[in-house]
């Protein structure tokens, strides 16, 4: 398959702009934004042109302690598709936590936030990505994400857990570069040596973005110009491996299309510096007789052979030996100039010895631990329940109150009249609602019930702006079925007294 080239996420408020930008090899388009049955015209005048639009889903869950929703999965095949598209990307990371296995409320973080790096999570995220791909028509690949907080008793590097993560379930990455650059300062930890622990070879494509510090927290926004420390890191895994594709992500706050234009020259300037770096580097070991050989020990990384940065292969899922949690012997090589030729999971011709066994049904203790340690975080960050043990509390408070501001900006772009009829106290008002309501369905139900809230909680007195709030609330909340439950008399009860 062609290598993607330079591209850009395609958001309907630059739509008109995308299309005229010279040099865009293909788009990427938030998959929970598309409706395969009315695709916006401007994706289709792209795709008649030749260029390739990829769906990027968000709400998937692959790092939830449940499976995978199968109708969210046939939603993102659809989409695929319809797109034509020649992989489909998600994110590691979880979204929601609760329900029935671990016997409490069901809560939705509307937001990606980081799974542990422990053996119960990867063991859960591959089973999760396994059905995932079974279920979708194309490639899929995984996004690594940037974090502001970091779980206790972590066992693997970011780097060891994607590298173990790939090779046991053969799905491409999606390397974000930005979000190395946010768990580099809000974690520290190290990009280069992130890097130097992924399988390169198994890179679909990059991600660049911009963000911006606050209070040493670094904030991934997607609605600033990307700083210098990203494109280092990029030029860096340039330098390594030519990626077969970079995009820059921007979703809110958009410059002129100029400023997005000398923003892809800027990448691609990036990008030709790594791979001139690393071509230097290639022609000086190649006429040196310097030769390294370096062994390092550790989960999914295992033995590795090289000759200043000489030619490689990555086996894939299945290489190696693997004897319950424990990871053979693996003999790779690195090369700059390795490509991804297909989004095909990685193969290899089988081990000699040795060979892998099927992978096996997870245990549900498995899952059901790592629900209740997700449950707890997540009750922490949207409900105000005790921050959980060994967990940083002081970061714990900044990503609440990140979680409450983002619903209040997400709310107000699916229901745009709620900041007109509350005017400039709408931010205020939805946040304190969000400190004690979590959220339980999207962003849609999410405006209702901040709505319904603010108009029984007698937050506003009678007047225009309670009068608009309450026909706005009656013309989308729909008709009221008669209930059967206590629970839902009371709910009637609350719809009586905002009619009248």
């Amino acid at each position: 398959m062609r290598r993607l080239g330079t591209g850009i996420g395609w958001r309907p408020e630059i739509a008109d702009a995308v299309e005229r930008m010279p040099g865009i090899d293909w788009v990427e388009a938030v998959a929970e934004n598309v409706c395969p049955g009315h695709l916006p015209d401007s994706l289709l005048r792209l795709r008649e042109r030749g260029v390739t639009v990829i769906p990027h889903g968000v709400s998937l869950g692959l790092g939830d302690a449940e499976r995978p929703d199968a109708g969210r999965l046939a939603a993102l095949a659809e989409r695929a598709e319809a797109l034509g598209s020649p992989l489909v990307t998600e994110h590691i990371a979880f979204v929601r936590a609760g329900g029935p296995l671990t016997a409490s409320p069901r809560l939705e973080a509307g937001h990606l936030l980081p799974v542990p790096r422990t053996r119960d999570a990867l063991d859960v995220l591959c089973e999760n990505v396994r059905i995932a791909q079974d279920a979708l028509p194309v490639p899929l690949a995984v996004e690594n994400i940037a974090a502001l907080i970091a779980w206790p008793g972590e066992e693997m590097t970011e780097g060891q857990f994607l590298y173990e993560l790939a090779d046991r379930t053969g799905v491409r990455l999606l390397i974000d570069v930005a979000n190395l650059h946010t768990n580099h300062v809000n974690r520290g930890e190290d990009p280069a040596k992130a890097l130097a622990e992924l399988p390169l070879e198994a890179i679909a494509y990059v991600h660049v973005a911009g963000g911006f510090e606050r209070d040493g927290v670094w904030h991934d926004s997607h609605a600033h110009p990307v700083p210098r420390p990203v494109l280092d890191i990029l030029t860096d895994l340039a330098s390594r491996v030519s990626p077969p594709g970079v995009l820059l992500e921007r979703d809110e706050n958009f410059p002129e299309p100029a400023e997005l234009e000398r923003e892809l020259g800027t990448i691609r300037a990036a990008v030709e510096a790594g791979e001139r770096e690393g071509a230097l580097t290639r022609a000086s070991a190649t006429t040196g007789e310097h030769r390294t050989t370096e062994t390092v020990t550790g989960t999914g990384i295992g033995t590795s052979t090289a000759t200043g940065t000489s030619t490689a292969t990555w086996a894939g899922a299945g290489a190696g030996t693997r004897t319950g949690d424990e990871i053979g012997a693996k003999t790779k090589t690195r090369t700059a100039t390795a490509t991804v030729d297909e989004f095909a999971p990685t193969t290899s011709e089988p081990a000699p010895t040795t060979s892998e066994p099927a992978p096996t049904a997870l245990d549900e203790a498995t899952r059901q631990r790592l629900g209740l340690a997700q449950a707890a975080l997540l009750s922490a960050l949207v409900a105000g329940t005790p921050v959980p043990e060994d967990f940083d509390r002081v970061r714990i408070g900044v990503q609440a109150r990140a979680l409450a501001a983002k619903r209040a900006d997400v709310v107000a772009k699916v229901a745009p009249e709620l900041p007109l009829i509350l005017g400039s106290g709408y931010r205020t008002a939805f946040i304190a609602y969000a400190q004690g309501h979590p959220m339980h369905g999207g962003y849609r139900q999410d405006a209702l019930d901040f709505a319904e809230e603010t108009l029984l909680g007698g937050r506003l007195t009678e007047g225009r702006a309670r009068r608009e709030l309450r026909r706005w609330w009656l013309d989308r909340s729909g008709p009221a079925p008669r209930p059967k439950s206590r629970l839902g008399q009371v709910g009637r009860v609350g719809r009586t007294l905002i009619r009248r």
